[in-house]
């Protein structure tokens, strides 16, 4: 391929922000600047992401200690607040994938960003008062999905900074890194719960008996779990604006993208990655209310962040494994594996007048939430190659220009598909939860959600087999 011209980034404020220029498959071209500048958006992507995870996910620990408070909800009641933001976030998603080329990646970080602080402050303030109307705390855990919406904007615009053989690791990093947010959420809430850090400004305390505790009622600044994130939000939405950079070839209409709709394998890997991502973030909402339904005596805050920071932990690992071994074959024994993982949760909860062992439940679920990180980075790793190999296969190789534009295409393609298949997959914090509620108010056991899952894994397990890991697949990755 021809080189391209170098062309300086820094000869005008607009220029500074929006990058006339970007191929970095081009070598001197990455090498020259191009690293230094996807590095740059790469690691301002990351805290926006971590606080977008963070609100997605505070109703799940929030949920867990409103009857604490006063709150006199259901236990369905609390199963619905942790799944409504899955469910706002994964429909917002579909609209956000497709957002970063029609608006610039610059702009749309900083502006959903910033739309954080309206569930943040709105749940500050309804949690400080047990009369608050159920519908309130409904539209307040709805627009908790602003959060899960920002997921598929901020990987459909890290795609477009990286060449095909980063790209799985670039990816691992920002969505492993902002997936942090969710156990920092479950981390941080029962600790900054207990000071009153923000003054008169924060409100005033309560009185609540802690679940798993076994001491009197305690004070507390429940709106804290809240709060806390505000000044964050606001500092991150600044930074974005000011120092991250749009892309100019990036821009498509929606139109343009609506092309992967007929694309087959958008729809496969919409299916593998809600295996793998709808899974954690389904368990990472429900996690913490099946604790406290099967063990009472636990304090399900000590323990319920611990999956969701396996799991986002191994984010990035499972895109460096798949960059090495190949994203088809990591996220086949995935899959696999998750089978294991699940049967170990099934034996170790209560059950026929057993009492189950919470040790063994808590080991099959972090090894179940590592499995579910693993397979989140391999899925991801896989888009952007079946993509590129896919528009190449259509491109004249001898002459550079039509590699370039095929390049540019299969890039457009894959971003697309990633923000797409991470709506699809965002559903399953909706599913999962709501599986759980609902098969403990009808039978009064989990069970019948975790064998659903048995059958939704076996079944990824041969679709992955077929169209990618298996000799002579259509699109070996």
């Amino acid at each position: 391929m021809a080189q391209q011209p170098l062309k300086d980034q820094s000869a005008s404020p607009r220029s500074r922000r929006t990058l006339e220029v970007w191929t970095p498959e081009d070598k001197a071209f990455w090498t020259s600047q191009g690293q230094a500048i996807a590095n740059l958006n790469l690691w301002l992507s990351i805290p926006a992401l971590f606080l977008a995870f963070a609100v997605w996910q505070m109703w799940s620990v929030v949920a867990v200690n409103l009857p604490n408070l006063g709150f006199n909800y259901t236990e369905n009641q609390l199963f619905w607040l942790a799944a409504l933001p899955a469910l706002s976030g994964a429909t917002l998603r579909i609209f956000y994938s497709f957002m970063v080329p029609i608006v610039g990646g610059r702009r749309w970080t900083a502006l959903t960003t910033a739309s954080l602080l309206l569930p943040t402050i709105g749940i500050g303030i309804a949690i400080q008062n047990p009369l608050t109307p159920y519908w309130v705390m409904l539209v307040l855990a709805l627009l908790c999905g602003f959060g899960g919406g920002n997921f598929s904007s901020s990987m459909a615009n890290i795609s477009f900074f990286f060449p095909k053989e980063r790209k799985g690791s670039a990816l691992g990093l920002n969505a492993g890194l902002g997936n942090l947010g969710v156990s920092s959420v479950q981390f941080l809430a029962p600790l900054v719960i207990t000071i009153g850090m923000f003054g008169p400004l924060g409100g005033d305390p309560q009185v609540a008996q802690l679940s798993g505790t076994t001491g009197g009622p305690v004070q507390v600044w429940a709106q804290n779990a809240a709060f806390i994130w505000v000044p964050f939000i606001l500092i991150a939405a600044l930074l974005s604006w000011f120092a991250m950079h749009d892309i100019a070839d990036a821009k498509a209409s929606f139109k343009d993208q609506a092309i992967i709709f007929k694309r087959k394998q958008n729809w496969i890997m919409c299916f593998l990655y809600l295996g793998t991502f709808g899974s954690f973030i389904g368990f990472a909402a429900g996690f913490p209310l099946l604790i406290k339904y099967l063990y009472p005596a636990v304090r399900p805050l000590q323990y319920a962040w611990l999956g969701p920071l396996v799991g986002a932990l191994a984010r990035p690992f499972g895109g460096w494994l798949s960059d090495k071994l190949g994203g088809a074959r990591v996220t086949f024994y995935t899959f696999i594996f998750m089978v294991l993982a699940v049967v170990g949760v099934m034996l170790s909860i209560p059950h026929g007048g057993l009492p189950g062992s919470f040790a063994g439940f808590l080991i099959s679920f972090l090894v179940l939430f590592l499995l579910t990180g693993i397979g989140n980075g391999s899925t991801f790793s896989m888009i952007p190659i079946i993509f590129l190999t896919k528009s190449m296969r259509r491109a004249n190789l001898s002459d550079p220009e039509s590699v370039r534009n095929a390049e540019m295409e299969g890039t457009k393609e894959a971003a697309a598909v990633l923000g797409f298949t991470g709506a699809i997959g965002a559903y399953g914090g909706f599913f999962i939860p709501k599986s759980f509620g609902t098969s403990i108010s009808v039978t009064g056991t989990p069970h019948a959600a975790l064998l659903f899952f048995i059958v939704f894994y076996l079944v990824a397990i041969g679709v992955t087999w077929w169209f990618y890991s298996r000799k002579n697949a259509e699109y070996p990755c």
